[in-house]
């Protein structure tokens, strides 16, 4: 069961689920012509609306294993950076390519470089967290 902090946190991320909804109604006018958009803004979309879904879905996933588990600090707190990556991936996707007709990303796009990054650094976290947790517990 969750604690109450991490109860509240997952709580907000089911209700970004919201706006990633939201989000894929945008990609599909985008998709479909309704919007205009490029088509490096059109993969950008997809791709970014993509990793929305995703990473919502691993990041409460591995929030609950590393709360169900009791993984020590400091792990369990940096692995929380997989749900701050699903925010910084696709801001990465949807940002870079604000403009008319945009033929490259623009510097944005290093959001998505870093979301990468913690994203890496928080499956690290609570890889090795569940790994100490496993082989401290050990009978």
């Amino acid at each position: 069961m969750l604690d109450s902090t991490h109860q509240v946190i997952a709580g907000v991320v089911l209700l970004t689920v919201i706006g990633v909804a939201y989000g894929g109604r945008f990609v599909f006018t985008a998709v479909t012509g309704r919007f205009p958009a490029n088509d490096l803004q059109k993969s950008f979309f997809r791709a970014g609306h993509a990793h929305a879904g995703v990473l919502i879905i691993l990041g409460l996933l591995v929030m609950v294993i590393v709360q169900a588990n009791g993984v020590p600090e400091p792990f369990a707190t940096i692995s929380l950076g997989v749900l701050v990556a699903a925010i910084l991936m696709p801001a990465g996707f949807f940002v870079s390519v604000i403009g008319r007709d945009p033929a490259r990303p623009n510097r944005a796009i290093m959001l998505l470089w870093i979301g990468a990054a913690v994203l890496g650094v928080g499956l690290l976290a609570a890889g090795v967290g569940l790994i100490i947790q496993g082989v401290t517990s050990a009978p």
